[in-house]
């Protein structure tokens, strides 16, 4: 079974998203959890769980920051109301998040995600004896180590096959501390990005939220041409992460991938029908933003 796992930025999105053929949204508040196209309040988490639930969807909530103490105290209230609110899985990246799901006896799932850290079956497997339901791989992992964490892992895991990719984050809140020292206006947030002074091309955006600031890579991940390998070693869980491509591009580029799933199903992808995909996913892509496989066909060895 494909499952096509999708960002939301909003309720209406999160609908358009569902009808669309997407099987899980993936939404929460940026109080616990990190980069997301927007940050729901609870009763935004409450429409869209119920949004998927009548359609026979699934909703899965970021509670996957770094808690530092001022935030951990604040973790069993958030998610005692997700468990109330019927929600169907949660990520999480903090044992203590772990430690509290136990201790106050919440039932949700648990996707282990770790960010950069979960590379290999090893420390996805350590989890999933300690209850895990599955993982969310990090984005910087070739085919090569995919295929053999594939044939050892025992519970599924998340690869991402389009979105952006976070290759920094700090606490500090760099952006307004840069402009409270110029005294210059903030620009609106995700407008941001830098240059490579011997690359103007590149365009690494960059934006804040309460979790502090973010960059990501010039370019954007697409494994649209790649979805045939993924399938043949059993990688079925597809991550669609719209932060960096709002509105109804981000709803049109899940059809897509709706379509590609479809394909596998009924056993009708082609080479022409991955081409006339990927094109389509290229016009709709944000222009300013590049894109490309990111680690995937890199050689292991040449990866520092």
């Amino acid at each position: 079974m494909i499952e096509l796992i999708a960002t939301a930025e909003s309720v209406s999105q999160a609908e358009s998203l569902l009808e669309a053929g997407v099987d899980t949204i993936y939404v929460g508040q940026d109080q616990f959890g990190l980069r997301l196209p927007a940050s729901f309040s609870r009763q935004e988490l409450k429409e869209t769980s119920e949004l998927a639930r009548n359609k026979q969807k699934r909703v899965c909530v970021a509670v996957n920051a770094l808690m530092h103490n001022d935030r951990i105290d604040k973790v069993p209230s958030f998610l005692t109301y997700l468990q109330e609110i019927g929600v169907d899985a949660i990520t999480v990246g903090d044992p203590g998040v772990i430690h509290l799901l136990r201790k106050y006896n919440i039932t949700i799932p648990y996707i282990y995600d770790a960010q950069t850290l979960v590379t290999s079956s090893r420390q996805i497997n350590f989890w999933a004896k300690r209850g895990s339901a599955g993982a969310v791989l990090a984005r910087e992992i070739t085919f090569e180590e995919l295929r053999d964490i594939s044939r050892q892992i025992t519970v599924p895991v998340e690869v991402l096959v389009y979105g952006a990719t976070c290759i920094h984050h700090s606490k500090r809140s760099l952006v307004e501390n840069y402009f409270n020292f110029t005294e210059g206006e903030i620009p609106g947030n995700k407008e941001l990005f830098i240059s490579e002074p011997k690359k103007p091309e590149s365009h690494y955006s960059i934006y804040e939220d309460i979790n502090g600031t973010h960059v990501f890579a010039t370019n954007d991940i697409n494994l649209a041409p790649h979805l045939k390998r993924l399938v043949d070693h059993g990688l079925t869980q597809w991550k669609l992460d719209g932060v960096l491509t709002p509105g109804s591009d981000f709803v049109e580029i899940a059809k897509i991938f709706v379509e590609a799933k479809n394909a596998f199903l009924n056993g009708i992808w082609t080479e022409d029908l991955k081409e006339q995909l990927n094109q389509q996913l290229i016009s709709l892509h944000p222009k300013e933003r590049g894109l490309d496989e990111g680690f995937f066909l890199k050689n292991p060895e040449d990866v520092q």
